[in-house]
Parts: structure tokens; C-alpha cells; sequence
């Protein structure tokens, strides 16, 4: 066996195969690991309807299969109070779930995280900006805040929000004749016009980037005129893009002017247990590629460790599998 110096060894390919005559046992396909490629997961709604134990599934499997980096699309905490300690005491519980990980996490705020100007100023606070922009390897992510209203407007939805969970609980035909139930924003979200001017400006210096990736919780996409996203798609316009985003627990998929705009579904958050489309526990990994996006779904319980079991104690869950006394299928 030969001995190569350190030197000598950086310049060798990475595959050295044996000397051999003839008809090679391997393909001639080239090798699908070009230093451009990465992948990187997107993790999905953990509340409304809290699943104790879900989202550490998904940590434990983010653990086994080491992504470039993870983000979320929100909705990471149950929010819904004014009490900056518990805010507090929130976020430091669900940060505790990340040990498992080993990348990079990227917040994204979601409705539960920021449903009023003291969960603003927690999140601020903690994780800086709530709209933002970064690269990697060419390739360029926008994060946007779907809940950019203006304060007196953010306080406003939070009280017809607060009144409508409230009556929920106990006279919940009441509660869907209240107007958070039928208010636009509540589906939708809103961006503002600072965030727009933002991403413009930020898409304007970056003309080269390979590929696009905007990652938001509401799909404010399907909010017609202001506060909707067509000043930010009208940018986008001419470059290749991906929009990913959550908030319905419900996964879909939709083209829209070419491009893919993906719903997902659920990271432990509440859900439909009756196999109907969509619903289901999953995280997105996406591989990045010369010709763009490979995306897959991976459901939690179809992630096995090393044992050929669901890890952190999947099995015992209310996963897809359906172990006993989940509800019928």
C-alpha cells in the first residue's frame, strides 16, 4: 500500500478506485457531489394544537441526517400573552429542543410568535430582525414577516384573536360569528411597505443569485393588492424562485407564474388524523443543485435511526403509523 504526504493527498481525487481491466462494477455516471450542492430543512408549524413529543422526533432525525442548516416557517411557540417571562420562558423551552440538532437554525416568525408588540419586542430581542435576507453557496433566501402590521392595527387583530380563543372555549358556534373568524389578516398576513422596499432593495443588488428561496408562515401570496405580495413577486419576476410556506397545517403544492409555492403541513402541530391529503408530520429537505431545488417530503415516522426505529420515542406517537389509542384513521 502506498503512502501519500498530506499535499499529495489534498490533490487526489476523491475516487480512487483499484486498477482494473475492462468493464468497470460501477456506473459511469459522475459522481452526484458537486461543492456547489447542499441540503438544508424546513421544519413546520409546532403550534396551534401543541403534540407533545413531535418536534423532537424531528430534531432527533435533523440529528441523523445532518442538513447544512435548518429554518422553520413559524409558529414555534404558543404566544397569545403579553407577559414578557413567559414569552421568555416559551422560547427558552423550544430552543431547548434544538440540542439534538447540529446546523445552524433560522427563525422565521410566524403568527404565534408574533401576535403582538410584546411578542415583537421578545423576538427582536432574542433573534433580531423579523425580516432579513442571507446567501449560501449562491443561492439566496428571503425571510418576511407575514404579521408586519402597524402597531395600532397588530393590537387590534390580537384582541379580536384573544376574544375569539376565549369564546372557542366555550361556545365555539359563537366564537366563528365573531369577526376574527372571517378577518382577512388571520389567513393571509400582511407585509408592510418598509419590508417591500426591503426585498427590493435586496433583490435588485443580487441579480446573479442562482436560485431564490423566500421562506414566510402566512401565504400572504394570496392576498390581493397592498399588504399582499406583489410588489415582491413583481421583483422577482425573470429570476427562478421557490416560496415555501406554512400556517394551514395542511400541505399543498401550487405553481403559480411558473414557480413552486409549497404549503406545509405539520412539525407536531394540531392536524387531521384521518389520512385525508395533506395532513401529516413531516420537514421538507431540499438538496440545491446546479439545475436548482430537489425537494422531498420526509414524514416523521418514515425517518429510522440505525435500530430501524422511529427515534426519541416516535413510535409511541400519534404519527402516521397510528400506534394504539390515536384517533381512528
Amino acid at each position: 500500500m502506498a503512502f501519500v504526504g498530506a499535499a499529495d493527498a489534498a490533490k487526489a481525487p476523491n475516487f480512487q478506485p483499484p486498477k482494473i481491466e475492462g468493464a468497470k462494477p460501477w456506473s459511469g455516471k459522475p459522481f452526484d457531489d458537486s461543492p456547489g450542492n447542499f441540503s438544508f430543512a424546513v421544519v413546520t408549524d409546532l403550534y396551534s394544537g401543541y403534540r407533545k413529543g413531535v418536534f423532537e422526533v424531528a430534531a432527533a432525525e435533523l440529528g441523523l441526517l445532518h442538513p447544512a442548516f435548518i429554518t422553520t416557517i413559524g409558529d414555534q411557540i404558543e404566544g397569545g400573552t403579553e407577559d414578557k417571562a413567559l414569552l421568555n420562558r416559551e422560547w427558552d423551552e423550544f430552543d431547548a429542543r434544538l440540542a439534538a440538532t447540529h446546523a445552524p437554525y433560522f427563525h422565521v416568525g410566524g403568527n404565534h410568535d408574533l401576535t403582538n408588540l410584546a411578542q415583537r419586542q421578545v423576538f427582536e430581542a432574542r433573534y433580531g430582525r423579523r425580516y432579513y435576507h442571507f446567501s449560501y453557496k449562491g443561492v439566496l433566501f428571503l425571510v418576511l414577516d407575514t404579521e408586519d402590521y402597524p402597531a395600532a392595527r397588530m393590537q387590534e387583530i390580537y384582541r379580536l384573536r384573544d376574544d375569539y380563543l376565549q369564546t372557542s372555549k366555550t361556545d365555539p358556534k359563537k366564537a366563528e360569528t365573531l369577526p376574527y373568524a372571517d378577518l382577512m389578516e388571520a389567513k393571509v398576513g400582511e407585509i408592510g411597505p418598509e419590508q417591500d422596499a426591503y426585498f427590493e432593495k435586496v433583490l435588485k443588488a443580487t441579480p446573479k443569485a442562482r436560485w431564490t428561496v423566500l421562506l414566510m408562515h402566512k401565504p400572504v401570496w394570496n392576498r390581493p393588492g397592498e399588504g399582499g405580495l406583489g410588489r415582491i413577486e413583481a421583483a422577482l419576476k425573470g429570476r427562478p424562485y421557490t416560496l415555501i410556506n406554512g400556517h394551514l397545517h395542511r400541505y399543498s403544492y401550487t405553481v403559480r407564474s411558473g414557480r413552486d409555492y409549497i404549503m406545509l403541513g405539520t412539525t407536531g402541530g394540531g392536524r387531521a388524523m384521518d389520512g385525508s391529503p395533506g395532513a401529516m408530520d413531516h420537514f421538507l429537505w431540499v438538496t440545491m443543485t446546479k439545475d436548482g431545488p430537489s425537494i422531498a417530503n420526509l414524514r416523521l415516522d418514515g425517518v429510522l435511526d440505525k435500530t430501524g426505529r422511529v427515534p426519541a420515542g416516535g413510535e409511541a406517537l400519534c404519527l402516521d403509523h397510528g400506534p394504539p389509542k390515536c384517533p381512528a384513521k
